[in-house]
């Protein structure tokens, strides 16, 4: 049985930390109707009681203009210390692909990659290891690698169904080492920044300082992550301006307190409830006020670190002796967390004046996000690794900020190799353009903006008009000779994104290619 399936979810929104503002508006707007109607009941001719009716009525109306049509998306995110191990076979049970409704965005953090000098360098030329199996995995299913980032052993990746990348702008990634004073990056931080339809969100994974005795000093380096790290955008500088933040890792926090015989009745026992008050992050969430405002679901899950590899076993290593000082084993811990930020609304300001009754958070209430945790829970099965990896799903609810590309591009015609081919775009929404953007011709199933066929630069000797259409050759000789299913897409260097694609369009197998005999003859009523 799933502990969680009797849990209540844990939501939070861009305007408060409880119930949604949906759900209050209908109660408030049942309520100014439940008073119209008395109002109408014992309206008489006095000027009072019409003004009653007139001032219900438009604070019925007002409710009315706030159900905003909101989309949902689902975030599938995962936390797993894989201990420089490689990545296994099969990652379908941590990527949970069959659940319904389908997931919209993997984030997926990791920590201790292999690093070894030779390793790091070798991954630094390709992708490593563990980002293949995950491209490998989720590419046929139409996700898209938006980024990646990486410092040592840590390493962040976000994919996006293919659908979406066109929203996902303003991509920023950045990274802090708190090891040895700051100058080792085996700890500290990563993260990737985006705009997703219009709404700041943040994701940080971090590995944190180790052992018991070290807890201050975890929350000291978390505390200094966030304080240090920033963007180049000017309303989202710091990641606690962002309007969501997600912060998850192997932070290292343990069960204080009790000893090994305690712990492991516990969890045998399943009463887990009874290690919650002695976990060291729930701790020090009563004291730091910053901390009170990241929220995480309950804990109902086996402590995921450590166990012995390739078993469901805690720590059963003998004891060790270094240089005459006795080992022991490893106390179960929480050591592996995901937890989120909705940005506090900005208090009103204390002037009256006309000025001021326009909040400057009226824009964030206009454009509201609401996060409900739907799942919060460790995936026992694997056992590369002494850390279980840690998974959560989230439901954003959210009002798209716009939903329409920045660039449209669509091919042009017949596309074959036997021919130069053409392509128009067209710049529907001014934006930071330059000539460095380029076009993409992607196969489909590709596995990040990188992964193309082949490429064409825009126009380079000026920068286009919005609604000028504007186009583009491609050689010949640079287009597919097998033919098959390809779109196109629009790279922007400064956002660091696709602003579009076209649709899914054909190239025919070239003639070529059957003089060439890499395709049967008469295929596409094409003969030699």
């Amino acid at each position: 049985m799933d502990p969680l399936t009797d849990s209540p979810r844990v939501r939070s929104d861009s305007m408060s930390s409880s119930a949604s503002q949906g759900s209050r508006s209908k109660m408030l707007l049942r309520q100014r109707l439940s008073q119209l109607l008395t109002c109408i009941e014992d309206m008489s001719s006095d000027d009072e009681a019409s003004e009653e009716v007139s001032r219900t009525l438009d604070e019925a109306f007002q409710l009315c203009g706030r159900y905003i049509p909101t989309d949902a998306f689902r975030l599938h995110m995962v936390t797993w210390n894989v201990a420089t191990a490689e990545p296994p076979e099969d990652v379908t049970s941590l990527l949970q692909l069959d659940v319904q409704p389908p997931t919209d965005l993997y984030v997926i953090g990791l920590q201790e990659v292999n690093a070894t000098p030779v390793r790091f360098i070798s991954d630094l030329l390709v992708e490593d290891s563990w980002s293949h199996v995950f491209m490998d995995t989720l590419a046929p299913r139409g996700f898209v690698k938006v980024t990646s980032v990486r410092m040592q052993g840590l390493l962040l990746l976000v994919f996006a169904k293919q659908i979406h990348l066109p929203y996902i702008r303003n991509i920023q990634t950045t990274y802090t080492r708190t090891g040895i004073f700051g100058y080792w990056g085996n700890k500290g931080g990563v993260t990737v920044r985006f705009s997703f339809y219009g709404h700041m969100v943040c994701f940080l994974n971090c590995h944190l300082a180790a052992h018991m005795n070290y807890a201050l000093q975890r929350v000291d380096e978390f505390e200094h992550i966030l304080e240090v790290q920033d963007f180049d955008i000017d309303d989202t500088p710091h990641i606690r301006d962002h309007k969501v933040v997600f912060w998850f890792g192997d932070l290292n926090f343990r069960i204080a307190d009790h000893g090994l015989h305690f712990l492991r009745s516990s969890i045998n026992s399943g009463r887990l409830n009874l290690l919650w008050d002695r976990d060291q992050l729930i701790m020090m969430k009563r004291k730091e006020p910053f901390l009170q405002e990241f929220e995480e679901g309950p804990l109902n899950f086996k402590p995921t670190y450590k166990f012995d590899r390739n078993s469901d076993t805690y720590d059963t290593s003998s004891p060790k002796t270094w240089f005459g000082f006795n080992g022991k084993k490893r106390k179960p811990a929480w050591t592996d967390r995901i937890l989120w930020r909705i940005k506090p609304k900005t208090p009103p300001p204390e002037d009256d004046d006309e000025r001021a009754s326009t909040s400057t958070d009226d824009g964030q209430d206009e454009y509201p996000i609401l996060v409900t945790q739907d799942k919060y829970t460790s995936d026992m099965s694997y056992g590369v690794s002494d850390h279980k990896p840690v998974i959560a799903t989230f439901s954003l609810e959210l009002r798209k900020c716009f939903d329409t590309p920045l660039v449209h591009i669509s091919p042009v015609g017949v596309w074959s190799a036997d021919q130069d081919a053409l392509l128009n775009y067209t710049v529907q929404e001014d934006f930071m353009s330059s000539t460095w953007d380029w076009i993409g011709l992607y196969k489909v199933g590709f596995k990040s903006a990188s992964d193309y066929e082949t490429f064409v630069w825009v126009r380079e000797d000026e920068l286009p008009e919005t609604n000028e259409v504007i186009q583009i050759s491609v050689d010949k000789d640079e287009i597919p000779l097998l033919g098959g299913q390809y779109l196109l897409g629009y790279y922007s260097t400064n956002m660091q994104s696709i602003l579009g694609f076209s649709a899914v369009f054909q190239i025919l197998e070239s003639k070529r290619a059957v003089m060439e005999g890499l395709v049967p003859e008469d295929i596409n009523g094409l003969n030699k």
